[in-house]
Order: C-alpha cells, then structure tokens, then sequence
C-alpha cells in the first residue's frame, strides 16, 4: 500500500466544484490584485480567528516579518524564539535587523519551555516570539503574564495552528498579532503561497496593510518605501471556500491522531505525540519519536509510505546561523528531538486502513 505524506488531490476533488466556481468569479470580474475575496476572506478569517483585524499577504513569512517592523522592532533589537521550528520563524526576525535569542522547548509539547525565557531577556528584549509547532498552542497565559511584566510584544507564528485553541480561545488573536501560513500542505492551504496577520490593533493592521502595499494609503501616496506583499486574490477566493470546510478538516485529523495514538501505545521504542489537556492541538503534523529514527524512516519508505522529518537541524545550528554563536549543547531539548522525530502520513483525507498500515510497519521495524 503507497500512503502520501498529505494527498491535496484527495482534499480537492472534494471541494472542486465551489473552488472551480470561486475561480472564475475572480476571472469573470478580472478582479486580480486586493480584489473583493481578499477583503471578504480578511473579514471571515479575523471573525474566525475571534480577533477584530486580518491582513492578507502573500506568505506565512511576510507576516511575521512585517507583524515585528509593524510593533517599530528592527535594528539593535532582541526577540526571544525558539529554534526547533521552521527557519521562517526565525529568519523574519533576522529580516527585520533584530537579533533572534533561543530558548529550548517543552520536552512533552515541543513548543517553548516558559520556564527559561526570563533567563534569556536584555534590555534590548522587544518582544516574544512563540511558535504553535505541529498544530499545538504554546503556553501562552505564562508567556503573557512574562510579556506584560517586562513590557514586551506577543507575536504569536500560528502558521502550523490554523483553528487551534488555547484554553478555549483561537490562537493569533491570544497575543499582540498572530501570524499564519497558507502553504499549500498547511491545515487551511492555498493553491499556491499566501498569508494572514490577524490582530486587535487597529494602528498595527492599518501599518502591515501599507507594508504590503508599497507603503501606500491611498493609491500613489507613499507614506514610506516598503515591498509588494499582497495576498493574491485567486488565492483568496479559494481560501474562502476552503475556510468553510477547516474545522471539519481539523476534526478528522484529530481523528487520525487517535488511531495512530491507539495502534501505537504498544510500541515501546515510540513516543507519540503529547496533547496538553488545555490546548487543542489540529495536528497540522503527526510527530513521533524513535531511537532508530533513520532506519525506520527507511524501512517505512521502503513500504512505500512517504515519511517527513520536521525539523533535522535545529535553526541554530544551519550554517546561516553560525554567526550567532550559538553552541552546540546550549538547547538540550531541542537537539536531543532532532534525530529522533520522525513526521507520519497525516491529512483529513487519510483512511483508518492507511494509518493501520503505516502503524503495523512501525510494529514490524520495531520488532526487527
């Protein structure tokens, strides 16, 4: 049996009619560049996140870059993150010239460990960066009551976490701003690139709206020199469709975690993931550890079932990061996940048949 890592054919051809029809409204009205879905979809996607404000740009990165130049932070200035994450959590701070500062993650949750980031302020901390890794909300009560004590700004990277909830509440709207990913293998993926900035500051969404927009506020009026970073209204019309559909989507990968979670509890050498009883974790990914990660990555490809890694190297230790000086050994947490993770088949779409597969060639390695 072949099972994908993710089947975005499955997901579409479920939704084809309305995405075929959302399509050639936007064409029929050549309505191309902030057309009316951009604006429809930031008005449905703020109300789903439970926040007042959402700003479409054209990436997961981009928000967060330009959520940090929005709040003034740049040059001289510190961020508190992690590295076990994606590099475009860290690398948007980098952007901005403000210096990211890594603290190690939660052993159980592998998002950040609260307990050290006190440690890891300056008088040059601005703000905290926490990432909802895999689909599950960081600990974001500790990391605001931290937050407020020192005056900091929450920017909470939530492009894994689409529909997640903290305590009952939506990520993105727990912090100052929140940021998400619309890649195409995300919980709510486009049909190409595209991001969100969604926020409760008024003054902050009208700043990341001429951020992406040339710096304008009224068109050829130029308040200050800035990119184009705009969410494309194609992919906003199929965001709106798919929108419809994510807590669904959410719910029967929630589904699949626990048949993994059941045909796996008997497999010694696997940790399955650990789902804080306070949060709502979407399993944007299905992460589990082994202590032979490489050979059964191998046997499980071998099988034809398409394994990931997410991530190998931590962020502090790729080349482009040398010049932090960040050591080896200084994230213990974090470099004891990385040989040892291992990203499972994981989409809406996926049968209990697959994941019984998937889970009896793990049984099987394991008793190799």
């Amino acid at each position: 049996m072949n099972v994908p890592f993710i089947d975005l054919k499955a997901q579409h051809q479920t939704i084809a009619a309305e995405v075929d029809e959302a399509m050639r409204r936007v064409v029929a009205d050549a309505d191309f560049i902030l057309g009316k879905d951009v604006e429809r979809f930031e008005e449905e996607f703020a109300r789903y996140c439970e926040a007042k404000y959402a700003v479409g740009v054209d990436s997961g990165i981009s928000a967060l870059e330009l959520a940090l130049r929005a709040f003034g932070i740049g040059e001289g200035d510190e961020v508190i993150t992690v590295s076990h994450t994606f590099i475009a959590s860290v690398s948007a701070i980098s952007f901005t010239g403000a210096r990211p500062v890594f603290v190690d993650v939660d052993p159980k949750t592998y998002t950040m460990d609260v307990t050290q980031v006190e440690a890891a302020l300056t008088p040059r901390t601005k703000a905290i960066l926490p990432v909802h890794l895999y689909g599950q909300p960081a600990d974001m009560d500790a990391i605001l009551a931290i937050a407020r004590k020192h005056h900091l700004v929450v920017i909470e990277d939530a492009c894994q976490a689409h529909g997640a909830r903290y305590k009952g509440r939506r990520v993105g709207a727990l912090g100052d701003a929140g940021c998400f990913s619309f890649y195409p293998g995300k919980n709510l993926g486009a049909y190409g690139d595209g991001g969100m900035l969604v926020t409760n500051n008024a003054a902050v969404a009208e700043k990341v709206r001429m951020l992406r927009n040339y710096g304008q506020r009224e068109k050829y009026h130029h308040v200050f020199l800035a990119y184009n970073r705009r969410l494309d209204t194609l992919q906003a019309a199929v965001l709106r469709v798919k929108l419809r559909h994510l807590d669904d989507w959410n719910a029967a990968r929630q589904r699949a975690a626990r048949w993994y979670d059941e045909w796996l509890k008997a497999v010694d050498s696997v940790i399955t993931p650990y789902a804080a009883a306070d949060r709502t974790h979407v399993y944007h990914l299905y992460v589990i550890q082994h202590p032979r990660r490489d050979a059964l990555l191998s046997a499980l490809r071998e099988q034809g079932i398409a394994a990931g890694l997410h991530y190998p190297t931590p962020v502090h230790l790729q080349p482009c990061y040398e010049s932090l000086g960040v050591p080896r050994g200084a994230l213990p947490v974090t470099e004891s996940l990385a040989p040892r993770i291992i990203s499972l088949p994981m989409f809406a779409e996926i049968t209990s048949k697959q994941v019984e597969f998937v889970c009896q060639q793990i049984r099987q390695s394991a008793a190799d």
